[in-house]
Parts: C-alpha cells; sequence; structure tokens
C-alpha cells in the first residue's frame, strides 16, 4: 500500500523505502526487494511523494526521521520512471 495515497498496487510497481536494522533510511532500488529492514512503498507518482513528506506519513511508517536526500532519491526514481509511464500511455492510446 502506498503511504502517500493509501492505494493498494503490487510491490514491484512502487518505490520501496527501508530502515534498516542499524537504523539507516535508504531507497531499495533492488527488484528482488533483498535489503532488509522495516518497508514503506510510494506510487512512483510526484503527487503520492509530496503527501507523503506533507503529512510525515513515511516516517511514521518507518517509525524514524526520514533525511532529505532519500527524498531526492525517490524524487529522481520518479523522474526515470515518468518517460516510460508515458510511453506506455501513448501506446495504449494508440490501439
Amino acid at each position: 500500500m502506498c503511504v502517500g495515497c493509501g492505494q493498494m498496487r503490487p510491490k514491484m510497481e512502487m518505490i520501496r523505502v527501508v530502515r534498516t536494522p542499524t537504523g539507516q533510511v535508504v531507497v531499495d532500488t533492488t527488484r528482488s526487494r533483498k535489503v532488509s529492514g522495516r518497508g514503506a512503498y510510494v506510487d512512483p507518482n510526484p503527487e503520492c511523494l509530496a503527501a507523503a513528506r506533507k503529512g510525515n506519513k513515511l516516517a511514521r511508517a518507518l517509525e524514524v526521521p526520514v533525511p532529505e536526500e532519500v527524498f531526492q532519491q525517490v524524487e529522481a526514481l520518479i523522474r526515470e520512471r515518468a518517460p516510460a509511464s508515458a510511453e506506455a500511455a501513448g501506446t495504449a492510446e494508440g490501439s
């Protein structure tokens, strides 16, 4: 479930942020979701990230403050995924 919007989606479609056993907060960029620790998911959507940040929802889900660098990494991943999403939508419209 996305911590920003609350919508259920497959985990592999979302971005996982993890609080590791040592207390560090990192973005899990592995496709297999192998980073151990407490995880929270955000849709690859700028509005969902904004909601997760504004409502402090990501920090509450991970039970620790989330560093600004983590939000910047998630924003970068969203930007990377955006062209692929736009192309897929364009292909679907052309069908």
